[in-house]
C-alpha cells in the first residue's frame, strides 16, 4: 500500500460520507467495498486531517463527515 492508494481510498470514504449521516464501520465497509486494511488506513488519513467525526449510537461506533466551524 502506498500514499496515493490511501489518498484515493480516503476520497472514496469522504464521498460516501457526503450524505450527512452517521455510518457504522460495517456499513461503510460494505458501501465502499474496501478491505479492512484499506478502510482503516483511509479512516486514519481522514481523522488526522480532521475531516471526519466519531460518535457512538446504541453501543456502536459511528463515523460521519466532520465540519470545521470557525466563528
Amino acid at each position: 500500500m502506498d500514499r496515493m492508494t490511501i489518498c484515493r481510498n480516503a476520497r472514496l470514504v469522504l464521498t460516501t460520507l457526503g450524505n450527512n449521516r452517521e455510518w457504522s464501520y460495517q456499513e461503510l465497509k460494505q458501501a465502499t467495498g474496501l478491505a479492512d486494511r484499506d478502510l482503516n488506513a483511509a479512516i486514519g488519513w481522514l481523522a488526522h486531517d480532521g475531516s471526519i467525526c466519531f460518535g457512538r449510537y446504541c453501543g456502536e461506533n459511528r463515523v460521519s463527515l466532520g465540519y470545521n466551524v470557525y466563528i
